[in-house]
């Protein structure tokens, strides 16, 4: 059934926007009538795009910017776990879910995935039809699940595992978000003073016609710097970033980098903790669904976000595929701890690797929260202590000149 986005008013003169699938745009403007909408506007969502043709055309920039985050796709996994618990018809469910989210992008997509489901498509093919809202973790489990019979057990275990990643997620963010900002703001006040403070400071010294403290001569060269090539660091600074971004897209930009974010001082463990709880979680939480080992680790190497933790998963398969240990080619590798292997050795023994790995995946949730709250409390001293030496020496380099003038005026 086609698909149709409309905008208008409701009885309340406010204005409204959204979608909804009907027969034809006569159809959408007589259904839209019976819910007290007053539609202006009515047409057939496409996957493109551009509307219209010739000097009428239509483009939707809009959607270049649509994302369906995280939050949103735990929410929906949630609800759609309670629904399906309600042995509520998949039809149905994915109809009250469409209703109920306010994203776009998501709206748009739970429709697409309703039509398929109501011509006879399995859930798990409607989904992997939108792998940029649905990733291969997701729709294998819910594979998994309609294969098994299991589907709302696997809802909540795969609900449980996004609340546990979003909740990691943001974490992180709300932890940097502070020191960030400080560093933000102080590098903006000091740019400031160097752009505009000190150049008149410098036309005053420069008058007297007195030789200037080293310290001085050096924040007057900064000075000269920042406004004499201020439009090559306002264009050239975006565009280094550019190259570098792209660089790092590359096979060879990648490999480096992920190298260098598990080794970098203070970051590097963190992000290896990370890498691991990501790896030990979603391998779990696969496995306890009842999708099969080799398919499962194949999913997680794209999960882990590190192509050198990727590469050890990698190896792991193979041993899998020979019959032998996953915990052999983790350990060769040394890329994970060793309480994560001997864990897994033990899981792997005792007939235990979901619930071995669960566990560890919250241990390691637990230290990520830890460090990042320890280096929280670190940075903000730190940067502080910073920026208060900056100033300070701007300070100096100002106030050593006026010294000197007055020492000079006075004898």
């Amino acid at each position: 059934m086609p698909v149709f986005e409309y905008v208008g008013f409701d009885g309340a003169g406010k204005a409204i926007k959204g979608v909804l699938d009907a027969d034809s745009a006569k159809s959408a403007r007589s259904n839209l009538r019976k819910r007290g909408l007053f539609p202006t506007e009515v047409h057939e969502q496409k996957a493109g795009t551009v509307r219209g043709s010739g000097l009428s055309i239509e483009i939707d920039f809009q959607r270049f910017f649509q994302r369906v985050s995280p939050q949103d796709l735990a929410t929906l996994t949630s609800q759609m776990s309670t629904l399906v618990g309600a042995n509520i018809p998949m039809v149905e469910a994915l109809a009250a879910l469409t209703e109920q989210t306010e994203n776009p992008k998501l709206k748009s997509t739970l429709t697409d995935v309703r039509e398929k489901v109501n011509e006879g498509s399995t859930l798990a093919k409607a989904l992997r039809a939108h792998p940029t809202v649905f990733d291969d973790l997701f729709v294998n489990m819910i594979d998994a699940g309609e294969q098994s019979g299991a589907l709302e057990l696997v809802l909540q275990r795969l609900s449980a595992y996004t609340e546990a990643s979003v909740a990691l997620r943001g974490k992180l963010v709300s932890a940097i978000t502070y020191p960030i900002l400080m560093l933000v703001v102080s590098s903006g006040l000091v740019l400031g003073l160097f752009t505009f403070v000190i150049p008149r400071i410098k036309r005053i010294f420069d008058s007297f016609g007195k030789a200037l403290p080293i310290i001085t001569q050096i924040l007057f060269g900064i000075s000269n710097f920042i406004i004499n090539y201020k439009w090559f660091l306002i264009f050239g600074t975006p565009l280094v970033i550019w190259g570098v971004r792209r660089w790092v897209r590359t096979p060879k930009g990648r490999a480096w980098w992920h190298r260098t974010q598990l080794k970098l001082p203070v970051f590097g463990p963190l992000n290896r903790i990370v890498a691991v709880s990501r790896f030990c979680r979603a391998l779990g939480t696969l496995l306890v669904s009842g999708v099969p080992i080799l398919t499962a680790l194949g999913i997680v190497r794209s999960v882990v976000g590190n192509d050198v933790i990727a590469a050890a998963v990698d190896a792991a398969g193979k041993n899998i595929a020979e019959g032998q240990s996953i915990a052999v080619p983790l350990k060769q590798s040394g890329e994970f701890p060793p309480i994560v292997t001997h864990m897994i050795t033990i899981g792997e023994k005792t007939g235990e690797l979901e619930s071995m790995l669960t566990k560890v995946a919250d241990a390691y949730d637990s230290e990520v929260e830890n460090t990042v709250n320890s280096l929280t409390s670190l940075l903000t001293p730190i940067l502080t202590i910073f920026m208060g030496l900056v100033v300070a020496v701007i300070a100096l380099g100002i106030l050593l000149p006026m010294l000197q003038l007055s020492s000079a005026v006075s004898h």
